[in-house]
């Protein structure tokens, strides 16, 4: 049975900020991805620790502390100070982050009829950011292919003016000696 439009669409809007660049990969953070599904990230991370041979490195991987420090603080915030007397708050561990293809598995572990709608979302917006990018590329190229092309043309442009000027501005040379006899103008009138 397919999944009616609406509900397919309906995440999409919150999927792309969610997409993150790590490590030259396009990821998404265990906990976006649980927040898309509905579910608690614990049951995101539990259903891929009962399938580790799904998720090798390239479709999965736990940030470093630098990444989460330095890459990560500006995008989901900081944690609450695990210190704080009141309460534990926050994660207490480092998240996981999901390739496209770690993201792809996870539709055949978390089976639910949101956890498909969600994962179709996130392939589709996942395939538009490639479409984007290649447009991207393709475009840059043909600018630069332009640029090329006008500096090329530009520096013929500028020999052509440059030749006109320096022909506009050559001065007659008086030392030069005129050929042909000299006419008087009412000798010239007279015939």
């Amino acid at each position: 049975m397919l999944a009616s439009a609406t509900a397919i669409d309906a995440p999409v809007s919150a999927i792309e900020p969610r997409i993150l660049l790590i490590r030259g990969q396009k990821v998404m953070l265990d906990a976006d991805l649980a927040a898309l599904y509905e579910v608690e990230t614990k049951a995101v991370n539990r259903a891929v620790k009962r399938n580790p041979d799904r998720f090798p490195e390239d479709f999965m991987f736990q940030l470093t502390a630098q990444e989460l420090e330095h890459l990560l603080r500006y995008q989901i915030g900081t944690s609450k100070d695990t210190s704080d007397q009141e309460g534990r708050g926050g994660r207490r561990y480092r998240p996981y982050a999901f390739t496209e293809q770690g993201i792809a598995m996870l539709s055949s572990v978390l089976t639910s009829q949101r956890a498909i709608e969600v994962n179709i979302a996130i392939m589709r917006t996942f395939v538009r950011l490639r479409h984007l990018l290649a447009t991207h590329q393709e475009l840059a190229q043909q600018l630069e292919n332009l640029a090329w092309r006008q500096e090329e043309q530009g520096q013929q442009i500028q020999t052509i003016f440059e030749t006109i000027q320096l022909l506009i501005e050559a001065p007659a040379d008086p030392s030069k000696r005129r050929i042909g006899f000299p006419v008087s103008q009412s000798a010239h009138c007279e015939a």
